[in-house]
């Protein structure tokens, strides 16, 4: 078996961990061992972070398109409820983009769901 002495795939190696740590402060971004251990690290957050902001976004747009029903006269869950019995699929993320830009089409979308609630009922 030939002898393998690793030089470029070394070197390439740690110089893309030392590329990603760039910016770190002080040992961080100069010392391999410590450049690994805060890339490691920083990638695992921006893994979980991905995560969260998915589940930021969608509490932010449920807090608008509940204040835009309140101003009609419904809770979030009344509205919600609403239009799913009227067979309107608009998701949270158009529903608080109208409740924000459009507050007459937000309006229209209330009222729908106001009169199939009451035909349900």
């Amino acid at each position: 078996m030939p002898r393998v002495k690793r030089g470029t795939k070394r070197r390439a190696k740690r110089k893309k961990i030392l590329d990603r740590a760039s910016g770190y402060f002080l040992t961080k971004s100069k010392l391999y061992r410590a450049a690994k251990e805060a890339t490691e690290r920083g990638l695992k957050f921006a893994f979980s972070g991905r995560k969260q902001r998915k589940r930021q976004y969608r509490s932010l747009w449920i807090v608008r398109i509940g204040a835009a029903a309140k101003l009609n006269g419904l809770s979030y869950n009344q509205f919600i409820h609403g239009l799913k019995v009227a067979g309107v699929e608009l998701d949270r993320k158009i529903l608080a983009d109208l409740a924000v830009r459009d507050a007459a089409a937000f309006a229209d979308l209330a009222t729908q769901a106001k009169s199939a609630i009451a035909s349900a009922a």
